[in-house]
Parts: structure tokens; C-alpha cells; sequence
């Protein structure tokens, strides 16, 4: 119990002193909790907090703060892909600490953690609340960003000569694993620098998180091009629209257009192996398909089928980051489809569409704004209040404090057994299995 209890404990730069300058009358403290009660995965399979109920300080704005807000510098940096909702967050956070809290000194670090590193010559940017009031209808994020590992040392050297007091970083399991190193590096230092992070992965695949910024939007996106995909399938003899998103490891994006959009008829994901061949194999169902129905609509989460593809088809390396490069599934998909199709002599129009980075480089709708607008605010307030090690999150419809490890050690999946791929299915028609 001792051990569950402290992996959710948030760390403290030092007694909180000053009155905050908030007007409010929904000041949280510490001591609230929400319970995290309900099943986890680890390594496949189910487990339960074995009785112990998993609880999580509840996000807000502190009676008390550590910080005294006209002296504080805070710095703001990005860091991973892009993602709808980076500027809302961006601007979020300006706004709060200029307008709320009276902090004046804000700059943002630009291209990532190379922005803290000497060598690469990035200039810091100043962020003033003029500079930002507009920045949420632009795609991307106005401090660019970067991939790859950073030597942390340097990085805390950068955050110690600019005398940064607070250091908010946007990213996903990476910055998060990489903002837990920092977090470790300046508390070895005894340096009063909090750390907070603002998870960022339009795969939704936290563990922990109920839904990350960027997926809302990235859904609608998807259905407008599944929607495309369908009217050209329709529109030839024996048309096939094949439809490639974004989810390395889970396929979240991928079953929820799937569901928001209603006209897929197979959706193929990281979560759920599948064979090519065999009578119950997927080209053996896309034909029985296409024959009864003359057209159909295919979408395909780009972790999907890496063990299909024989490694010298696509050798994969790796990206800046580490990550292992995946396998195209997409091309070969559109290849054994097209293959298989000329050897049973029927004659298909396939249309194979890849949206990733139109997807990922526009801005964010309406429901992602109210989130990012949300989380920039918590962020704020916990840095004020001397908090560091952590990000703000939402779980179970609250927003609450984790630390860093809690949400970068193992990914969110579906569940195969779950309710949310039975309805894919039941939305598809597709086979409960294409094994075999």
C-alpha cells in the first residue's frame, strides 16, 4: 500500500507563503482526492488495485502559492510531433500567468529541447499576451518543436543560467520520461525550478489519461476523409477506399472514426492480429465483401499488421527519438490487396489515401480549445503553487496531478474483449477474428 500511495504522490519545491492574487472561491488543496478504481493493463493482462484505492490530488488553483508572481520567469517549450491544440495550450498558459497571477517574464523555447541547447543556436522567444491572443486559429505550434534525446544536463544548465522558475512542457510519453529526468536532475541540484507538463499524443494513448488534447480533433478530421474514401469507392465498379491514420501502438483514432463515421466496413489495428491469407484471412473477407456489395471502405491504424510485412520490404530504422520506425502497412496493404485481386481475375479501383500530417497540422475545434484552455490553466496554477515532477491530466472527469512515471510507463490500448471494439465491430460487420 505504502508503495501505490507514493507513485501518485506529487512533489513539493517548498511551503507555499504567499496569498494568491486569484479572486476565486474554489480554492483546491492538497488533500483533495479523486479514486482511480477501476481495471489497469499491465503486460496484456487485467489486473485490480487489488483493494488499494489509487488516488490523485485534484487540479486547481492553491489558496497559498510558493511563487511570488512579479519575480517569476516561466518558460514554455513544445516538443514531439505536431498536434491540433499546441497554440490553445500555448496561449492558455500565457494568459493565465499575465492576467491572473501578474507574471510578466515569459518566454518560449523554440524547437523543442534543441531550443536548450547551445550548439543548435535557437533563440528564445519572448511570449507577451498580444503576441498569443490569436495564435489558437493557427495549426502547429508558433515555438515549432523537435525530436530526439537532449544530454539533461545541458538542458538544466540552459533552465539555471535564465533563471527560469517555472518550465512547462508539452509533449507525450517521451517529453514526459524526458521531463521526469529533468525533474531529478534539478532537485539533485537543489535548484527551485518546477517542472510541469501538459500531455500531448492525438493517438489518446496515455495510460491513465481519460482523453488527450488533439484526438477530438483528429477524429473529425479522419470522418471528412473516410467520407471521401467512401464516395470513391462508391463511385467505380468494385471500388475500394483504403484509409491509413495515425496510431502506432493503439488504435484509438482509427475505431473512433470508425464509429463517428459509420460507412467503414473493416478497421485494422495495432490491438487486434490478423492474417492476410487463409479462408478467414482479411483479403479472403474483403473479397466476400466486394463481390455481395461491389465496394469497401478499409481503415488501417498505421501500427496495424507490422508482423505481415517481411522486414526487407520496408527495413525499418529509427527516429530522432528512438522509436522504432514502423513498417509501411498502408503501401503493403495496397499492394496485397491489388495482388490478390488480379489472381482470383477481378478487376478493383483502389483508392489508398494517407491524411497523417494534414490531420495533425491543423488547428484545434471546438471541444480540443475548451480542453487545451483547461489543462494550460491547471498547469499554471500547479506551477504557481511549487509544484514540480508532474502534469496535469483528466481522469474520471476530473483534472488531477500525476507525476511524470505514472503516465510513461506503458501505453493505452483497446481493449479486444472490451465494449469499444465490439461496437467497431458491430459498426463494421466485419469478422470477430480473420485469423486463420
Amino acid at each position: 500500500m505504502k508503495r501505490q500511495m507514493q507513485d501518485f504522490k506529487i512533489q513539493d519545491l517548498g511551503e507555499r507563503k504567499i496569498s494568491s492574487p486569484l479572486m476565486v472561491g474554489y480554492f483546491k488543496t492538497d488533500d483533495e482526492q479523486i479514486i482511480y478504481d477501476i481495471h489497469l493493463k499491465r503486460q496484456g493482462t487485467r489486473v485490480k488495485s487489488r483493494g488499494i484505492p489509487i488516488s490523485m490530488e485534484v487540479a486547481g488553483p492553491r489558496e497559498t502559492i510558493y511563487f511570488d508572481p512579479p519575480k517569476v520567469k516561466a518558460a514554455i517549450a513544445s516538443c514531439g510531433g505536431l498536434c491540433p491544440g499546441i497554440n490553445d495550450v500555448i496561449r492558455a498558459i500565457v494568459m493565465e500567468l499575465h492576467f491572473r497571477y501578474g507574471v510578466q517574464n515569459i518566454i518560449g523555447i523554440r524547437y523543442g529541447f534543441q531550443g536548450l541547447i547551445p550548439r543548435y543556436g535557437h533563440e528564445v522567444m519572448e511570449l507577451t499576451f498580444e503576441m498569443v491572443k490569436e495564435i489558437q486559429d493557427l495549426g502547429g505550434s508558433i515555438l515549432a518543436s523537435s525530436r530526439g534525446d537532449q544530454d539533461i544536463g545541458e538542458m538544466v544548465d540552459a533552465l539555471e543560467r535564465m533563471n527560469i522558475n517555472v518550465f512547462f512542457m508539452i509533449g507525450g510519453d517521451g517529453t514526459m520520461r524526458a521531463a521526469e529526468l529533468i525533474t531529478r536532475e534539478v532537485t539533485r541540484r537543489n535548484l527551485k525550478i518546477g517542472v510541469i507538463g501538459i500531455p500531448k499524443t492525438i493517438d489518446n494513448d496515455l495510460v491513465l489519461i481519460q482523453k488527450s488534447f488533439g484526438f477530438d480533433t483528429a477524429i473529425s478530421e479522419a470522418v471528412k476523409i473516410i467520407q471521401c474514401a467512401h464516395v470513391e469507392a462508391k463511385g467505380a465498379p468494385m471500388g475500394i477506399g483504403l484509409v491509413k491514420l495515425m496510431g502506432r501502438q493503439s488504435g484509438h483514432i482509427a475505431a473512433s472514426a470508425a464509429q463517428a463515421q459509420g460507412d467503414a466496413n473493416f478497421v485494422l489495428i495495432p490491438e487486434i492480429p490478423f492474417d492476410l491469407e487463409g479462408e478467414k484471412g482479411f483479403l479472403k473477407c474483403l473479397e466476400k465483401r466486394l463481390l455481395s456489395r461491389k465496394h469497401a471502405v478499409i481503415i488501417v491504424a498505421e501500427g496495424a499488421g507490422q508482423d505481415l510485412i517481411p522486414p526487407s520490404a520496408f527495413p525499418p530504422g529509427k527516429d530522432a527519438s528512438g522509436n522504432l520506425k514502423l513498417r509501411d502497412i498502408g503501401l503493403f496493404l495496397r499492394d496485397q490487396i491489388e495482388l490478390h485481386f488480379k489472381k482470383i481475375g477481378v478487376e478493383v479501383n483502389l483508392k489508398y489515401i494517407d491524411p497523417s500530417y494534414m490531420i495533425r497540422s491543423v488547428p484545434a475545434n471546438a471541444g480540443d480549445s475548451i480542453l487545451c484552455g483547461i489543462l494550460g490553466q491547471y498547469a499554471v496554477h500547479a506551477g504557481m503553487a511549487g509544484k514540480t515532477g508532474m502534469l496535469v491530466g483528466l481522469v474520471n472527469d476530473e483534472f488531477v496531478h500525476l507525476p511524470f512515471k505514472a503516465v510513461s510507463s506503458q501505453r493505452k490500448t483497446i481493449d479486444p474483449s472490451g465494449n469499444m471494439w465490439m461496437q467497431v465491430l458491430e459498426s463494421t460487420g466485419q469478422p470477430f477474428s480473420m485469423k486463420g
